[in-house]
């Protein structure tokens, strides 16, 4: 059930999921509908500057994902959960959307759609997936490391040591602190942090993968890959830009993509 909250094009809401928990979104804008799905340690302010540039033209939906902001949380935590958050959201907004992805978001947004989701395009930036020599040891040295901070309340420390390896926001604070027990979930999003192109092959909607052209060069060379397994995938760089890709840059891109014939 949507709330009119500041304007008849700006409204938020509420969806329950497949096991009951409840979604907090916002839309905005009236059109084709768009869900920004936010990465990690994000809320669905984090989507907001770039939501606010696509809403002219899209109903633009941004949302909390669980155990964030006004959302619920029901465990124990299955990333399959979360793709149902998705799909409750994209039938709340008549039953198909474009699906744009960030981060770790971007890693949820091509599961849901190799899942079967009815995503009519979907473009992510800098999935954080990795094609380097000994990704795999190194992603399960961090996940631990991250479970046991976690597990003994060190929130702030795991955050810390998140941040260090540049792949979450740029502020600090303790609103972060606030969702760090979600960093778990987005390590089980991107299974042993390696490109799955067994799965990405499932994906048989048209798909974009960008990426900042100031981003490190292992962040370029994963995003390649997974456009690469994408069957209708594609990939764009953006000069100058890192992982804090600005909205106004992204947001043409994002239209020329959602608008081509």
């Amino acid at each position: 059930m949507d709330e009119m909250s500041g304007t008849l094009h700006r409204v938020r809401g509420r969806v329950r999921s497949a096991d009951g928990t409840r979604i907090a979104y916002e839309r905005r804008g009236e059109g084709a509908p768009v869900i920004l799905v936010g990465g990690a340690l994000s809320t669905a302010g984090t989507e907001q500057p770039l939501a606010d540039l696509l809403a002219p033209h899209y109903a633009v939906v941004t949302y909390d994902r669980r155990g964030r902001g006004g959302s619920g949380d029901t465990g124990p935590y299955r990333v399959r959960r979360e793709i149902d958050d998705l799909a409750a959201l994209i039938d709340e907004v008549g039953g198909r959307a474009f699906v744009h992805g960030v981060s770790s978001g971007g890693a949820l947004a091509l599961a849901a759609a190799a899942g079967g989701l009815p995503i009519e395009r979907l473009s992510v930036f800098e999935p954080p997936f990795s094609t380097e020599a000994g990704a795999r040891d190194a992603f399960t040295w961090q996940r631990r490391r991250l479970a046991g901070l976690l597990d003994g309340g060190q929130r702030g420390a795991a955050v810390e040591l998140f941040l260090r390896e540049g792949a979450g926001p740029a502020q600090e604070g303790p609103q972060l602190e606030a969702v760090a027990h979600t960093l778990a979930y987005d390590h089980a999003v991107l299974g042993d942090g390696t490109v799955p192109a067994a799965r990405l092959g499932r994906v048989h909607t048209r798909a974009l993968v960008v990426d900042g052209g100031a981003s490190p060069a292992r962040t370029r060379r994963a995003a390649m890959a997974v456009a690469t397994a994408l069957p209708r995938g594609r990939h764009r760089t953006l000069t100058g830009q890192t992982h804090q890709v600005a909205p106004h840059i992204l947001a043409p891109v994002l239209e020329e993509f959602f608008e081509e014939e």
